[in-house]
């Protein structure tokens, strides 16, 4: 059930509305919009009489035939946006005109690598850093990450290059370090529907970034976003990262149809993956190309100044010249698109001894 809002309507009246919902034994979700303030209502086992069309500043009271409610753009008709608040003041955001660009290495194995990647991707424009310091991994004997190590490492990087952290949580107590450290809570396509995890996100204070799972359809993918935004978290990127098929070509096939087809359905975000989506360095290029026509929001890429001793996903991890490169021919397509990518840093230093000690 959906109660739409007056555009005029005030604060007090849509608190008047959330207390009666709530008054029986029902949540609501208040999201305001560009126009107007829409009031999801979630916990409701069938269609309820609560007697809300009559209330002050109310403008229609609408059911939601989708199973996934709160996601929907019956809820919210424009476009969200994550923001986040720059380093020398205003703001970046996910879900704008400004393209959102996170990169970095697959996983944190030693200040030094850390670093000296984080210079170079801030170095060519890249606003939000990414690399896992915890890992689910295939092998039990495969490297599983710094954990705590590499959360504090990842501070230090945002503090020195004023970078967003994107990283993984893969159970409850590596969520609670991941948003205490980082800036954005990356649930993996393993985790999609770890419906646990995912009510744990939703209680978070931080942002979530969640993958679509390897063989999950469009639904089942909007509805773990609904997990999420359940629990009162409503700051969710959607990621397409491939899913599994019988191609042998690539690890995954990379779906960038999912693209129009979210954002005709959904009003969250959704950015792109070619790493994961490929696995091979050669197609992260022309994908990530592809992605940005297509309509996304932005992309996730892997980066590592030196792929062949990478500890984990050295194959599809761009060396740094190839993502400045391909950093300079995004902001060629994002202009056709009228969006844009931040240029490259004219104040961004070489990586100096103390800094990477």
């Amino acid at each position: 059930m959906l109660v739409v809002m007056q555009a005029q309507a005030t604060e007090e009246q849509v608190r008047a509305v959330c207390k009666k919902i709530e008054a029986h034994g029902l949540r609501p979700h208040s999201i305001p919009g560009a126009q107007r303030t829409a009031i999801g209502i979630t916990g409701n086992q069938g269609l309820v009489e609560i007697g809300l069309e009559e209330m002050p500043g109310v403008q229609e009271v609408i059911q939601v035939s989708k199973p996934y409610k709160l996601v929907s753009r019956d809820v919210k008709q424009d476009n969200t946006v994550i923001r986040f608040s720059a380093p020398k003041g205003g703001e970046i955001g996910i879900g704008g005109t400004e393209l959102a660009i996170i990169a970095g290495p697959c996983s944190v194995e030693s200040r030094e690598q850390a670093f000296a990647i984080a210079e170079c991707v801030h170095r060519a424009g890249v606003r939000f850093f990414r690399a896992g310091a915890y890992k689910p991994r295939t092998s039990p004997y495969s490297f599983q990450g710094l954990g705590l190590e590499g959360l504090q490492i990842l501070a230090e990087i945002r503090e020195r290059y004023g970078l967003k952290i994107v990283t993984e949580a893969i159970d409850h107590e590596s969520l609670d370090l991941v948003e205490e450290h980082a800036d954005v809570i990356q649930i993996g396509a393993r985790n999609m529907q770890n419906f646990s995890l995912l009510k744990r996100a939703g209680r978070a204070k931080k942002p979530v970034l969640l993958k679509r799972g390897i063989a999950a359809t469009l639904e089942e993918f909007l509805m773990a976003a609904e997990y999420v935004m359940s629990e009162g978290n409503y700051n969710i990127i959607l990621c397409e990262r491939g899913v599994r098929t019988f191609v042998d070509h690539s690890r995954n096939t990379l779906d960038l149809s999912v693209v129009p087809a979210v954002q005709r359905l959904s009003h969250l975000p959704i950015i792109v993956d070619p790493s994961h989506g490929t696995g091979q360095r050669t197609k992260v290029t022309p994908l990530s190309r592809a992605a940005i026509a297509v309509g996304a929001d932005g992309l996730i890429v892997e980066v590592h100044n030196d792929p062949d001793r990478a500890l984990s996903d050295g194959p599809q991890s761009l060396y740094p010249d190839q993502f400045e490169e391909l950093m300079s021919e995004l902001r060629q397509i994002a202009s056709v698109l009228h969006r844009s990518i931040p240029p490259q840093s004219a104040q961004s230093q070489r990586p100096q001894t103390a800094a990477v000690r």
